[in-house]
């Protein structure tokens, strides 16, 4: 996982990366309540240490009690608050691109975020950050696929092969996103582990207007 981060970041000027289950829809809904999230490495045992080295709060497992990758525990964080939040796909993927402006975008405010990531100039690298096997080798991730693609509809300019192919996924399942969320093999795990609600949030389309930015080493809310 990174690899695509690495790979683009350097021929782009701006890094969109898009986690729809659930850490790029985790961010949007604690950046739209003024809290900052700082992304980090999946099960890294220097996390409590690096999050007390910022201030900041550290995510747990979904299964406990406070916040987590799952994004209704995040709809009462305070703002001013900073979280660590890390992630096995969208958060790692975030390390990874440098210096480059790096956004992170959901369904919920892939309209915002293409807005705002064009002031950046027009190569405009947009990547589904899939999932994992148990082997941690990639897995394809449909609604990672559809979230690129919402983004990507909502930019002007010339598309690659590959974002067409985005792009016409969004449009196949645009007009029943829960369903095609719900159905796909990461939405089928989170309601089998008791989070339908996770799911439900992250198919909401267009509803936010919260940009996510990453800003030295947390995401902020760059909306005008």
């Amino acid at each position: 996982m990174g690899s695509g981060g690495r790979a683009l970041a350097p021929i782009s000027d701006v890094v969109i990366v898009v986690d729809v289950l659930a850490f790029s829809t985790a961010v949007d809904i604690a950046v739209a309540r003024g809290a900052s999230v700082l992304p980090y490495r999946w099960r890294d045992e220097s996390a409590a240490a690096f999050a007390q080295s910022k201030g900041a709060l550290l995510a747990g497992p979904r299964s406990a009690a406070g916040y987590s990758l799952s994004p209704p525990s995040l709809q009462s964080i305070p703002a001013g608050s900073a979280l660590v939040l890390p992630s096995p796909n969208g958060s790692t993927l975030c390390m990874t691109t440098g210096a480059v402006a790096t956004y992170t975008a959901c369904l919920r405010n892939c309209r915002a975020v293409a807005a705002q990531a064009q002031a950046h100039g027009s190569r405009i690298a947009v990547i589904p950050a899939g999932e994992q096997w148990g082997d941690g080798s990639l897995r394809p991730a449909i609604e990672d696929l559809i979230g690129a693609g919402a983004v990507l509809a909502a930019l002007p300019g010339r598309p690659s092969p590959e974002a067409e192919t985005a792009i016409a996924t969004f449009e196949r399942f645009r007009h029943n996103l829960h369903g095609a969320v719900l159905r796909s093999t990461s939405g089928k795990e989170l309601v089998q582990r008791g989070f339908p609600r996770d799911v439900e949030i992250a198919a909401e389309y267009a509803v936010s207007k919260t940009v996510p930015l990453m800003q030295v080493d947390r995401f902020v809310n760059a909306a005008p």
